[in-house]
């Protein structure tokens, strides 16, 4: 059999987690995430990470392996998944890999362009404006860019920013979508639920984090909110209600509703890759059944 990648994506709050979970038991195979912000430490409760009971009952890799200070990029995450695999597949034919973040997901499966090096003074001058002028700028510069970026992370805007302001080209010139070649073979499988479901269920699991403590790991997390690690739903909305900005109730409404868009945005970045065969998170025998049959493929 062929050294496999089976990666499991799909919106937040879809149920990849649990699947993965059930996956990696059928084949013997461990997991390694693809969530860009379940690699830190201190954020398990909002970046639902792995419970107890799951990362025992599985290997994962990637789970809160760094501290929030840590700068991580998509380029680093590539180079050092591929490493794990090539360990991985010494011991195993299957890995999982599962994650909701899109760019990193591509950066494990295709691979990423050639971008020119961060400018740290440019970084630090780009990272002390709002929000709203640097998507003022970004749209100035790369119409094509400011189109599909995700408009809610700080982190990915700035870098675009960068590269334009480096370059003097737009950062969407760079991004030519050619694919690197990998050494394993890939199979992918999707989440799927019908709108209605998926909102009901995203809603249902922000009450659960809060009931969980969101709030007091929130607040742990508070004196390092500058960080691009924070820069991220859950913890934005907390800490606007500790800054006096909204109240307790608006700021868990508000996770609600940017988690709900956030979904949104998710659902039609993975909806254009037509290599995802997409499938109801309950429905382990059909999920395990497909990668079967696309195992006992030459």
């Amino acid at each position: 059999m062929k050294r496999t990648l089976v990666v499991i994506v799909g919106p937040t709050g879809s149920g990849k987690t649990g699947l993965s979970v059930e996956v990696a038991r059928h084949f013997g195979a461990p997991i390694v995430s693809a969530d860009s912000r379940q690699f830190y430490r201190g954020m398990a409760i909002g970046t639902a990470q792995p419970v107890p009971e799951q990362l025992s009952a599985v290997p994962h890799h990637f789970i809160a392996s760094r501290e929030i200070t840590d700068e991580y990029s998509c380029g680093r995450y590539e180079t050092d998944a591929l490493a794990l695999l090539d360990e991985l597949f010494r011991t195993h034919q299957v890995v999982v890999a599962v994650g909701g973040s899109g760019l990193y997901v591509d950066a494990l499966c295709h691979g990423m362009d050639t971008l020119p090096d961060a400018d740290l003074l440019l970084r630090a001058q780009l990272s002390a404006r709002s929000l709203d002028e640097l998507l003022t700028e970004l749209e100035r510069l790369d119409p094509e860019c400011f189109a599909k970026i995700d408009h809610q992370n700080p982190q990915r805007i700035i870098r675009a920013l960068e590269v334009c302001l480096q370059t003097g080209r737009p950062y969407s010139e760079f991004r030519t979508g050619r694919t690197h070649a990998r050494t394993f073979r890939i199979i992918k499988v999707g989440t799927h639920l019908p709108r209605e479901e998926l909102y009901a269920r995203i809603d249902r699991r922000v009450d659960e984090m809060i009931a969980a403590g969101l709030e007091a790991e929130a607040r742990a997390l508070y004196p390092h909110r500058a960080l691009n690690s924070l820069q991220t739903v859950g913890y934005r909305e907390l800490f606007d209600y500790f800054d006096g900005h909204t109240t307790r109730y608006e700021a868990i409404g508000f996770i609600k509703r940017n988690s709900r868009r956030y979904a949104k945005r998710q659902v039609t970045w993975f909806g254009r890759d037509a290599r995802i065969a997409w499938f109801d998170p309950a429905d382990t025998v059909g999920v395990t059944g497909y990668i079967e049959e696309q195992l006992a493929r030459k």
